[in-house]
């Protein structure tokens, strides 16, 4: 059992280390991850403190900036720098939560549609196509104006408009892995249906979300920067990358760094993500496992 773990360990860095894009969307997200973790102690300042003095002073290799803020000052004197490091921390705990909450409600209601079949399979896959033909953006945009927009609010409209391309591809699945020889044998004995479904089918689908979930915390993130800048996302003191974006768009021609670092650290965040996403979707599909 001690030798296992090791020899584990050793095979996915080696497969890591083999895809030149997983590798660098790897330390990406790594990098990324610490860089939220630790906020506290690599912000320079206080990401919401006010500086009249100090307004809009461009990065420290322009004329007027200071290495005292290497990435400039917004349009109320705070450190744009900290800002983005703070805002990480929002912008990640949106994208994964949200994912998550759309993950159990999406592989639920898969693993239930493509399970059962007939009636129960139609009724809620006519509740998915119900969900798939309301824009997520006017939904969204609906759900936070009649709620108002906040951290808690903005998970559940995220999570709420994501889990149908959680249950489409699960309930896909269930439909093939259902009428394998061990999920047979498993009802030939009579195993209860919801022992089938957590112990047989769940284990067998999950690699899939892991893939889709990955993907789909970039989307997330993207989604919530765009609803951050409209004013409905993230509310202040708190800070994310979308509402630093809000903050610099009518900066844009006289101060353009305001909009410009916060805009690559979310470019650089989903890129990172699309390529672990590429590779472990290639990793975890066994027709491309080599042994």
């Amino acid at each position: 059992m001690t030798q296992n773990k090791p020899s584990s360990f050793k095979r996915w860095s080696r497969l890591l280390l083999r895809s030149k894009t997983g590798t660098v969307g790897f330390f990406i997200v790594f990098f990324v991850f610490l860089v939220a973790i630790f906020a506290p102690l690599l912000a320079p300042h206080d990401p919401a403190a006010i500086n009249a003095a100090n307004m809009l002073k461009p990065p420290f290799w322009m004329e007027g900036g200071s290495t005292a803020n290497l990435l400039g000052t917004d349009n109320l004197g705070r450190d744009i720098l900290s800002r983005i490091i703070y805002g990480s921390q929002i912008s990640l705990l949106v994208g994964i939560t949200s994912v998550v909450v759309a993950g159990i409600i999406g592989v639920t209601i898969g693993l239930i549609a493509g399970y059962y079949g007939g009636f129960i399979d139609n009724v809620l896959m006519r509740l998915v196509d119900s969900f798939l033909a309301i824009p997520t953006i006017l939904f969204a945009l609906v759900i936070l104006s009649v709620f108002g927009p906040s951290v808690i609010t903005l998970i559940f409209v995220l999570g709420a408009t994501n889990w149908v391309n959680y249950a489409r591809l699960v309930r896909g699945e269930v439909l093939t892995i259902k009428e394998r020889d061990f999920v047979r044998a498993a009802r030939s004995i009579g195993v209860k249906n919801n022992k089938i479904i957590i112990r047989h089918l769940l284990p067998n689908v999950i690699s899939s979300f892991i893939v889709i979930s990955t993907l789909s915390v970039a989307t997330t993130i993207i989604l919530e920067a765009s609803l951050s800048f409209l004013g409905l996302g993230v509310q202040p003191p708190t800070v994310s990358w979308g509402s630093i974006l809000s903050d610099g768009r009518d900066y844009l021609a006289t101060s353009w760094w305001l909009a410009t670092f916060p805009g690559l650290a979310i470019t650089v965040t989903v890129l990172g993500i699309i390529f672990l996403g590429d590779w472990l979707r290639d990793v975890l599909d066994p027709r491309s496992i080599k042994k």
